[in-house]
């Protein structure tokens, strides 16, 4: 008894005080986040054309001499602002709302449940961020240089026996739209590369194992491949890729989960709990049973 209360911090506190300060909490959350939105709202542009190089850069490796988007609505502008400036003091106060989180719940667990708990919470920024980095300088470019492989330039036909000719077709995206497809591809590959931050976080409390994971691996493959088509353009390139990252993730969540497992057992060995098991194993009476089956 006394040992659990060295390692449970005091946290007797009574209802209304939890309740305060989860409050406090989450008003420093929400604070940042309006300080973040807030600065981001100033640079919005900036953001913007750093959003937009992509497809820029397709546009022009295809001889396009403006990369420009239009807006389809006259309080477009305004929505493009607000969507960058929510999606941006998103991304920047995120360290500080999960910091907050984290001084609310840390209290109520014991000191080896935080050091279990708290790589994986360093951890799952760091997945988004490379999962939104490998969207925006791979996977992005590749789908707008597909999407932009459907225009053709339109001609008029000459000669008199001629009463037509070829109609164009030009892309003149909206800034919306093109906006909420880029931030789809970010948020759905910076959630993909969470897998192994999610598997290896169950295998550590018990609720999945490597051997499971590996009996379903083929369920795995045919789940990753309608995900890949989900979430892709129809590019046969770009799936393959998508299917390709995903995929390895799963073999590194096994491995994971295989390492969280070994030092289990080896803690589960250390603490006495294996013995009992070798001992009933080497028991007379159970060695007799075994040779009369």
């Amino acid at each position: 008894m006394k040992e659990g209360k060295e390692n449970v911090e005091d946290s007797s506190a009574p209802l209304i005080e939890h309740l305060t300060e989860l409050r406090q909490r989450l008003i420093y959350s929400v604070a940042a986040f309006t300080v973040a939105m807030l600065a981001c709202f100033t640079i919005w542009k900036p953001i913007f054309n750093f959003l937009t190089l992509p497809l820029c850069k397709s546009m022009i490796q295809r001889g396009h001499q403006d990369c420009g988007l239009i807006l389809i609505k006259l309080q477009e502008g305004f929505f493009v602002a607000i969507s960058i400036s929510l999606m941006g003091g998103l991304i920047i106060a995120f360290p500080i709302i999960g910091y907050q989180m984290w001084r609310f719940v840390a209290p109520g667990l014991y000191k080896s449940e935080k050091g279990a708990f708290l790589p994986f919470l360093l951890a799952s920024p760091l997945m988004f961020f490379l999962g939104a980095s490998f969207a925006y300088f791979v996977v992005t470019p590749l789908a707008f240089d597909f999407f932009l492989g459907f225009q053709q330039p339109g001609s008029l036909a000459s000669g008199e026996n001629s009463e037509a000719g070829t109609a164009g077709i030009a892309f003149q995206g909206s800034a919306q739209e093109y906006l909420s497809l880029t931030i789809k591809f970010i948020v759905a590959f910076g959630i993909c590369f969470q897998l192994p931050v999610l598997l290896t976080l169950m295998g550590k409390a018990g609720l999945i194992s490597s051997s499971g994971l590996k009996n379903v691996r083929k369920f795995a493959i045919v789940g990753i491949l309608v995900l890949a088509a989900l979430v892709t353009p129809p590019d046969v390139i770009t799936q393959i890729i998508l299917f390709v990252v995903v995929y390895g993730l799963y073999e590194i969540s096994i491995f994971l989960v295989a390492r969280v497992e070994k030092k289990i057992n080896e803690q589960l060995a250390n603490d006495g709990y294996f013995e009992d098991e070798n001992e009933d194993f080497d028991d007379p009476i159970m060695k007799e049973f075994d040779e009369k089956e």
